[in-house]
Order: structure tokens, then C-alpha cells, then sequence
């Protein structure tokens, strides 16, 4: 992973402990970490978690899988098993990236699981490419069969099967418009998982009667398993109807093919897709070997170390971006005027999932609305900071910002900038944009208030 970087200049001891706490955030969920602390080989016993695995009882082992975190879990897993594997194939945004912790080159040759490119958020035809090449890699297994798969973070879109009588420019649209209604993950997924094949138990399937290891990473708020990158090993408990019902509650235009296959689907002329206690899941095993909890225990650690005292407020914040951080500068007034819930110096922490409804035609991303947002409510001496763990906050290049209670010196401006959902320009220029590059991780947002030590406007210091 890249330097955690801001664009200001002289940042004060509490911008750089909010930076700091991020840094360790980050690193605590780098897959490749993650997977070493998990997946272990003792002679012919594999142990993922608290369950082991006779590898004497397979005849092969495949791994597959996708998102941002699978290059690592990729990684991590031939470093583990070596020439076990007999083959593999991950999907991936960043293919030819890996850990920077784990000294490889991530390179998509010259190991046994091939690294496949995909796209995200909005799936393309070279992820509709690679996930072909995915089903090939899963073809003829049986029961003999040890399918490692890597289940993370934005593998809903960058393993893309479009089911049939859906074009990948439908499923497109279709994404299109979920993101820009701020629909939340569970809604999105909702749909997407009844126009893929592989989404919503779909893998599970394809690969039964093999045995199926789940290798999880949650961006997901409460690692709801059929909602990770759209539950591709999990049963499915949502249906067409739920899917119709989103379409309709955020009044979404679709393309016909999409609304067409939902509403067939929801009239028993198409199977649903398999749910609790379908034969094909007895022989699945999902493990959620990080979250977004494992990241803020780590901050919460990192501000610690660093004198504060320190509390995760939640790991499931989710809503609107602005308006979550109304509650989070409330949270730091509260603190700072009564000692409640911490006395200051102290660190406050949260993570989750917001969303933002799109309405203008401007640059951000969730974390940004959050961090301007907060911005216009701080009236004490605090820093806020906040990135979406992957690094590309709401598709933009950077991670996040950092704020305090004089980054915004005109209401009016602020407000107009939130209006346009244009907050990533009124952000750099204020030079309070936080940079990592792409993390090779995804347990979503990732927050910290720092309130007392020295905290506040820098230019003030």
C-alpha cells in the first residue's frame, strides 16, 4: 500500500494522529496480512480460521474469486500452498498490483492463479472476459474438489455473468442508475444478483458438488454473507420481487430487458436463485477473515499508542454521507464541552457504509460529502477525517480528507458545493485531500474525530 499522504502542508499533531490512525487502519486489512494470520499448512492439514481441511481428501484444488482484495488473497494463498494449487483464476480492478508488505511483484504470470482485470463500480466487457475464463477454471469439479474462493469487495462488479436475455450495456445502465439513487448495498445487490449467474449462490452452484471455502472480506455493514460481492457462495435471501420493489422505490428507469427478466422472475417463469438449505451450500464453508471492526480495532490501537483515549463508536454508520456527519460533529461538541463519551485529548471512530443520492454534476464521493459536511457543522476545536478503505472514494482518485472547524471560511460556498455534489474540488483547494492510491483492500469507510491535543485550524497553530 501507498504512504497515506494529505495535500497541507503543516498539518497539526491532531491531523497527523488522525492520518495515523487510517495508516493502521488500513494496513490491519491488507489481504495478504489478513490470509498469513488465517490460512495456515501443517503437513496435509489446511486451516482457514477455526476449521481444517484434509487436503488427502481432494484430488484437486482451484482457487477463484474477486474484487479488491483478491490479488492479495491470491498472493497470500500461493504463498501458503505453492504447487498444491492445480489452478486459479481472480478478477481483479488492479491486476499487476499486490500487497506492497508481501516484497511480490503481482504480476498476472509466473504463479498458479492467474490475475484477471476487471472493472469498478460499472462492469465492462474485459471483466465479462475474465470471468469467463473464472467459470473455465471451476469446470469439471467435483467432489474431489477444493475450491478456495475469494470473496471481497467489489467483486459484484468486476465479475460480471449477465444472465440471459441481459447485455452487459443493460447491466451497465442498470448499475448506472442504482449508484446515482442512493440505494444502499443491500438494495443494489438485491437487483444485481438477479441478473448474474454467479451472484447470489451462483458459484456455489457452478462449482457443486466440490467442496467451497469461503475467503472473506466484508465491505459490508454487519458481513451479511449474501451481500458480499453479491453472495456468490452464500444462499440468497432476496428474490424478484425484492429486486422489482427496489427498481420501484427509487422510480429507476432500466432498460426493458432488465425490468422484462425481474418480472418474469417474480411470475415463477424463471427459477429463483438458491436460498437457505438448497443442496448445493452442504458443501460450503465461508469464513469472514476481516471487516471494517478489524480495521477500527487497529486505529483505536494507533491512537492509543499515541496518548489519546480511544473508542470505536460503530463499524456500521451508514445513511447519508452528510448527514452521518452531523451526528459525528455533534459527537466531538459533546465530548469537548462534557467529556462525554471520552474526555479529551480523545479519538472517536466509526466505520460503515454511507451513501450519497447524486442530484448535481460535480466530484466526490461519500467520505468527501462526509468530511465537507462535518466541516459545516464543527463549531469546536476537532479534526475529522475519512476515506473509503479501497482509496478511490466514490470513484475519484483519492481516498478521502481531513477536515477541521476552519477548513470552510464561507457557508455559502460549502453549501453550493454540497448541492453540486462537487466536493472534491472545493476539498483541494483547501489542501485537505487525503491520498493512498489504490489500497489492494475494500472494508469500506473508514472515520476518525480527533478532539483535544492539538487539535483544531492549522493556519490558527
Amino acid at each position: 500500500m501507498r504512504d497515506v499522504t494529505l495535500d497541507a502542508d503543516a498539518p497539526t499533531s491532531a491531523h497527523e494522529t488522525a492520518l495515523a490512525c487510517l495508516r493502521d487502519a488500513i494496513e490491519a486489512v491488507l489481504p495478504y496480512r489478513v490470509v498469513r494470520d488465517s490460512v495456515s499448512l501443517d503437513g496435509e492439514t489446511l486451516r482457514v480460521a477455526e476449521e481444517s481441511y484434509d487436503l488427502g481428501d481432494f484430488d484437486r484444488i482451484v482457487v477463484v474469486g474477486g474484487g479488491k482484495a483478491a490479488n492479495g488473497v491470491a498472493d497470500a494463498l500461493e504463498t501458503v500452498l505453492g504447487d498444491r494449487i492445480d489452478a486459479g483464476a481472480v478478477v481483479t480492478p488492479n491486476p499487476d498490483e499486490s500487497d506492497a508488505s508481501n516484497g511480490s511483484a503481482g504480476s498476472s504470470d509466473g504463479g498458479r492463479i492467474e490475475r484477471l482485470p476487471g472493472d469498478h463500480p460499472v462492469p465492462s466487457e474485459r471483466g465479462v472476459e475474465s470471468s469467463r475464463r473464472l467459470l473455465e477454471v471451476l469446470d469439471g469439479a467435483d467432489e474431489r474438489t477444493l475450491v478456495l474462493a475469494a470473496i471481497t469487495g467489489g467483486g459484484s462488479a468486476v465479475i460480471p455473468t449477465p444472465a440471459e436475455g441481459v447485455s452487459l450495456s443493460d447491466l451497465r445502465t442498470t448499475t448506472d442508475e442504482l449508484l446515482r439513487s442512493g440505494a444502499d448495498i443491500s438494495e443494489l445487490n438485491a437487483v444485481r444478483k438477479h441478473l448474474s449467474t454467479l451472484k447470489g449462490g451462483g458459484l456455489a452452484e457452478r462449482a457443486a458438488p466440490a467442496t467451497v471455502v469461503g475467503l472473506m472480506l466484508s465491505d459490508v455493514v454487519g458481513n451479511d454473507l449474501g451481500v458480499i460481492a453479491s453472495g456468490p457462495t452464500a444462499p440468497d435471501e432476496t428474490t424478484y420481487d425484492d429486486a422489482l420493489s427496489v427498481l420501484d422505490r427509487y422510480d429507476l428507469s432500466v432498460p426493458e430487458s432488465v425490468r422484462d427478466r425481474l418480472e418474469r422472475g417474480a411470475a415463477g417463469e424463471l427459477d429463483e436463485t438458491p436460498t437457505r438449505g438448497d443442496a448445493v451450500f452442504e458443501r460450503v464453508h465461508n469464513h469472514v477473515l476481516a471487516d471494517g471492526h478489524t480495521a477500527l480495532s487497529a486505529a483505536r490501537e494507533a491512537a492509543r499508542e499515541r496518548g489519546y483515549d480511544a473508542l470505536v463508536l460503530s463499524s456500521r454508520v451508514r445513511g447519508e454521507a452528510r448527514e452521518a456527519a452531523k451526528t459525528h460533529a455533534a459527537v466531538a461538541e459533546e465530548a469537548a464541552a462534557t467529556g462525554d463519551p471520552l474526555s479529551p485529548p480523545a479519538v472517536v471512530l466509526s466505520g460503515g457504509e454511507c451513501t450519497v443520492t447524486v442530484r448535481g454534476d460535480g466530484e466526490g464521493g461519500p467520505n468527501l460529502e462526509f468530511c465537507l459536511s462535518s466541516a459545516r457543522e464543527l463549531d469546536t476545536r476537532a479534526v475529522v477525517a475519512a476515506v473509503d478503505s479501497d482509496g478511490e472514494d466514490g470513484g475519484t482518485t483519492v481516498a478521502g480528507a481531513v477536515v477541521d472547524e476552519g477548513t470552510v471560511e464561507s457557508e455559502d460556498e460549502a453549501a453550493a458545493a454540497l448541492a453540486e455534489n462537487d466536493a472534491l474540488p472545493y476539498l483541494r483547494e483547501r489542501g485537505t485531500l487525503i491520498r493512498t492510491g489504490p489500497t489492494g483492500t475494500n472494508v469500506n469507510d473508514l472515520r476518525v474525530v480527533v478532539v483535544g491535543g492539538e487539535a483544531g485550524h492549522a493556519a490558527d497553530d
